[in-house]
């Protein structure tokens, strides 16, 4: 079983920036692909960002390239902390978002874990 717990989330200023933790416990998470997700009232929930096991690998939505930043500290093989940093956010960032894992290769879709979701609004 993984837990998953997701803090930063807030309040911000369009342009500003915020970071997004998703801090992973579990028997050998740090082997787990990891996403970050985002959802508003009556949408779907969207993918936002996805890294591999080791980092190596990295995905993002076409919305957030280029001021979005994903990336993972492996810290033991119980635990692992996944990061999101966003820049330059936009009013049509504001969701909750949410942080995922799952066994195997990293995908913009399915996941086996999820945390409860941090809100994120950006508004002046």
């Amino acid at each position: 079983q993984v837990q998953l717990v997701e803090s930063g989330g807030g309040l911000v200023q369009p342009g500003g920036s915020l970071r997004l933790s998703c801090a992973a416990s579990g028997r050998t998470v740090n082997t787990y692909a990891m996403g970050w997700f985002r959802q508003t009232p009556g949408k779907e929930r969207e993918f936002v960002a996805g890294i591999s096991w080791v980092g190596g690998t990295t995905y993002y939505a076409d919305s957030v390239k280029g001021r979005f930043t994903i990336s993972r500290d492996n810290a033991k093989n119980t635990m692992t902390t996944m990061y999101l940093q966003m820049d330059s956010l936009k009013a049509e960032d504001t969701a909750v978002y949410y942080c995922a894992a799952r066994r195997g290769i990293v995908t913009k879709s399915v996941y086996d874990y999820w945390g409860q979701g941090t809100q994120v609004t950006v508004s002046s």
